[in-house]
């Protein structure tokens, strides 16, 4: 008979496939491109759908982890959230108190990774520019990268995980992986903002290892040529978006671990930031010109984030709770875009980004 724990996780991943599946065979049949309001209305259904897991979490979180007495609360307590105050021999209050930190973390997790794939987009769509892909291929590219980059998260956060449980200085590493990364955007330049097709990695990758064909074919990922397939560009695309998931990755996820040291929250609040970034993708493209600041606002929300975890210790001593980071990620984004809206770019300088 399978547990509660297996059950729910297993149910999350068939609803995160069912809407793959919709997607894909339902929704876009054919391949088009994707308007501001298609855009915006798809943004707006995956945070109603986080949301509404929110709520979920808030009322049965402890199925997360089959938690049915006192003793198992108390296990995963002290293992993923030892800064909560149980009431002793009080098990439905302190089931309470858990669910009720459980549902923040995953929202605050959830905003937190949604806010840094503003940067992700970005670079995709620098590589969508420099590889001269049709826009409307965009949407299937970024479904098959969205599906690679749910696997991969996966294998990441668990690992990622168990490595924290069993060394807890690896906390102490990812702090300072972040607050270099966040440091590293206030000195990066407009050169470093570039793409060279015939200098990346995976291009470099591909060419060695697979047979690949010179040039576009429709929508299609493999193309037969003398009874050999062979692979197309729009596939080496993919595999790129794929790569530049795993770097993005290797500073989101340590930022969702500053929030909660449970590795089934950062993977539930990842899963729905990923899912909703292709929606977010064709939303952001159309105005991400406005927003001058949020990229210096991301820096300083992953040295905001890295500090947090190099100083956690005498945080939790001092009494920061989850609520206090989620306070603070919303402030750093709002001053970011407020300061953006009062002080806009210059209009030249929005023709370049605009034709990039």
């Amino acid at each position: 008979m399978f547990s509660s724990e297996v059950l729910f996780f297993g149910g999350f991943l068939l609803v995160i496939g069912i809407m793959l599946l919709l997607d894909l065979g339902v929704f876009n049949k054919k391949d088009h491109v994707v308007k501001f309001k298609e855009a915006a209305a798809w943004t707006v259904a995956w945070i109603v759908l986080a949301l509404v897991f929110y709520m979920v979490i808030k009322t049965h979180g402890d199925l997360v982890h089959g938690v049915t007495n006192y003793e198992d609360l108390s296990i995963i307590q002290s293992k993923y959230a030892p800064q909560l105050k149980l009431i002793p021999d009080n098990f439905e209050a302190s089931l309470e108190i858990y669910r009720k930190n459980m549902s923040l973390e995953f929202i605050t997790g959830y905003l937190l990774e949604y806010a840094l794939s503003v940067d992700n987009i970005f670079v995709i769509i620098l590589i969508f520019a420099s590889f001269g892909v049709r826009p409307k291929y965009y949407k299937k590219v970024l479904f098959w990268g969205v599906l690679g980059a749910i696997l991969m998260r996966f294998v990441f956060i668990f690992v990622g995980s168990a490595l924290i449980q069993r060394f807890e200085w690896i906390i102490y590493l990812f702090g300072i992986l972040l607050v270099y990364q966040g440091g590293k955007i206030f000195f990066q330049g407009e050169e470093d903002e570039t793409i060279d097709p015939a200098k990346h990695p995976v291009v470099k990758f591909a060419s060695k290892y697979f047979s690949v064909f010179p040039r576009y074919v429709y929508e299609h990922f493999f193309v037969k040529k003398k009874g050999k397939w062979l692979v197309t560009p729009l596939f080496v695309v993919v595999l790129i978006v794929e790569f530049t998931d795993l770097i993005f990755a290797v500073d989101s996820v340590p930022a969702v671990f500053s929030v909660t040291k449970d590795p089934y929250v950062v993977f539930f609040s990842n899963i729905f930031a990923i899912m909703g970034l292709r929606s977010m993708f064709f939303f952001l493209s159309n105005i991400m010109g406005l927003f001058r600041f949020l990229k210096y606002g991301l820096g300083v929300l992953l040295v905001f984030i890295g500090g947090k975890m190099l100083a956690h210790v005498p945080l939790e001593e001092m009494g920061f709770k989850t609520v206090y980071s989620l306070y603070v990620i919303l402030g750093i984004l709002a001053v970011s875009i407020l300061a953006s809206v009062i002080f806009p770019e210059k209009e030249e300088v929005k023709e370049i980004v605009s034709n990039s």
